[in-house]
């Protein structure tokens, strides 16, 4: 009867706590409602989408605290992260991550390609340029140029360039949550309360199905 009161209580008091942030988090202040909501990849799934681009530098802080809050999402929830692309070396470096994704090692590297720009200074500007870094990751150098020049990653990145225009971006890092929610660092508050508010939007989506 214990275990039940004490269940009992602190289910109350994390409806009470949701009720607090639903308060809190409001549509035009911590997040953007979009107007004109976007498909998601996996229907079924709750959609959480990052925009992000290799080179900035609040994507290179943002990666820690996003990586461990990942890493605690339930089984109904959809991670991906989608290059924005915005011309020139953005371009470049969205190719990068939509070829390393085509090859199935984006997970192996992709904390090792953040580090060679933010911390050794690496452009990785260049498809020869990030073969060499590759190789030191265990990436067959042939294989990723191959890859990094099909027709099939330039087809992501067209899909990849529609989707930073359907969510309306005009910066990063932007979450984005089931294709119907936009926040960022700015509007949030700061990495923890970005992944706060996507954790309360996911709760508000998963309330509604």
């Amino acid at each position: 009867m214990r275990n039940l009161l004490l269940s009992a209580v602190l289910a109350a008091t994390s409806l009470f706590g949701m009720a607090a942030l639903a308060a809190d988090y409001q549509a035009g202040k911590q997040y953007v409602e979009l107007s004109s909501p976007v498909p998601v990849s996996q229907p079924g799934k709750i959609e959480v989408v990052e925009l992000f681009w290799y080179g900035c530098p609040h994507c290179y802080q943002f990666e820690p605290t996003l990586n461990a809050w990942v890493d605690t999402l339930p089984d109904d929830v959809n991670f991906v992260r989608v290059p924005a692309m915005f011309g020139g070396v953005w371009n470049t470096h969205g190719q990068l991550f939509l070829t390393l994704e085509a090859m199935k090692v984006d997970q192996q590297v992709h904390e090792a390609v953040f580090a060679a720009i933010h911390r050794d200074g690496k452009k990785l500007a260049t498809p020869e340029a990030m073969a060499e870094l590759l190789a030191e990751q265990g990436v067959d150098s042939e294989a990723f140029l191959k890859s990094y020049k099909s027709f099939a990653v330039k087809g992501q990145m067209e899909k990849a360039k529609k989707l930073a225009m359907a969510y309306q971006i005009t910066g990063v890092p932007v979450l984005v949550v089931n294709g119907k929610y936009r926040l960022d660092l700015g509007s949030a508050g700061g990495p923890q309360q970005a992944v706060a508010v996507a954790d309360f939007l996911i709760a508000k989506e998963r309330a509604a199905q």
